[in-house]
């Protein structure tokens, strides 16, 4: 099946793309890799009436390094972070992450923002960025405005970006020299999404730490006393821990097996950590 006939602009400015989205009034869809979007067009699961392309904007595809956190603009691509050609705010587990996501011929047109706007729940990026305790800027007719990446994502394929706004950048606090950082990804083979996906981020340098599930019937989900416990090193708790969080999050609706892969990953990768 192919995508059907559509309109498509490149903007020359950011400026100027917002300014387009805007007059579409909803009608419109934003275009920087395509690799998720094209197929969904394909398959008739979108069908915009214009394509903005902003792959090319230079305010897109800037690079930030501050005293503090790494500014990515939204149009950086995967394979970017793969091969460290832009700098890495996380010791590491970003190139990680970014080596394991889909294929290499995907990974050089896919975006890191592209990931965050479609928030796919198999999708690595909204997690790793929460755990990362990343924030997200939008910017549209109204000006900029950001959000802590953890509450980005509200649900399946569901943000809080507008129909008329843009994700301009995304913000990664630096960790510390005393960060762990632990990741798993189960998958059946290499480059599918994952069934079960698991970032721990302890940062004691920070006073930070993190336990984040993807593939999580939503939005990336938090084990909150999880996190507690695995900052404080209390080992012999961590198991009942992950599995007292996954009972709470009932509105999850997870069946026994997907609930059994969660714990698994979840242990995982805290024992990457605590090791």
């Amino acid at each position: 099946m192919k995508a059907p006939l559509v309109d498509y602009i490149r903007p020359r400015s950011l400026t100027e793309a917002i300014e387009r989205l805007a007059a579409a009034n909803g009608e419109a869809r934003v275009i920087a890799g395509g690799q998720s979007l094209v197929a969904m067009m394909n398959l008739r699961v979108a069908s915009p009436g214009l394509l903005i392309d902003i792959a090319r904007l230079p305010e897109l595809t800037a690079v930030a390094d501050a005293a503090d956190a790494v500014i990515l603009g939204a149009c950086v691509t995967h394979a970017a972070i793969e091969d460290e050609r832009v700098p890495d705010p996380s010791r590491g587990l970003m190139p990680r992450v970014a080596s394991s996501l889909a294929y290499r011929a995907i990974r050089t047109r896919g975006t890191i923002g592209g990931s965050l706007a479609l928030a796919d729940p198999a999708a690595e990026w909204p997690a790793v960025l929460a755990a990362l305790d990343a924030e997200v800027t939008l910017i549209g007719p109204s000006g900029q405005r950001s959000l802590k990446c953890c509450e980005f994502t509200t649900g399946i394929f569901e943000t809080r970006l507008s129909a008329d706004e843009i994700i301009e950048s995304v913000r990664i606090p630096k960790l510390s020299a005393s960060a762990r950082c632990g990741y798993l990804k189960l998958c059946r083979k290499s480059g599918e999404f994952a069934n079960a996906l698991s970032v721990v981020i302890a940062d004691r340098g920070r006073g930070h730490c993190r336990v984040v599930l993807g593939v999580a019937n939503g939005a990336p989900l938090v084990l909150d006393d999880t996190s507690r416990l695995v900052f404080e090193s209390r080992r012999e708790e961590i198991h009942g821990a992950i599995a007292a969080d996954l009972d709470r999050a009932t509105d999850r609706h997870f069946d026994g097996f997907q609930r059994n892969l969660h714990a698994v990953a979840a242990r995982r990768a805290v024992q990457q950590v605590l090791q």
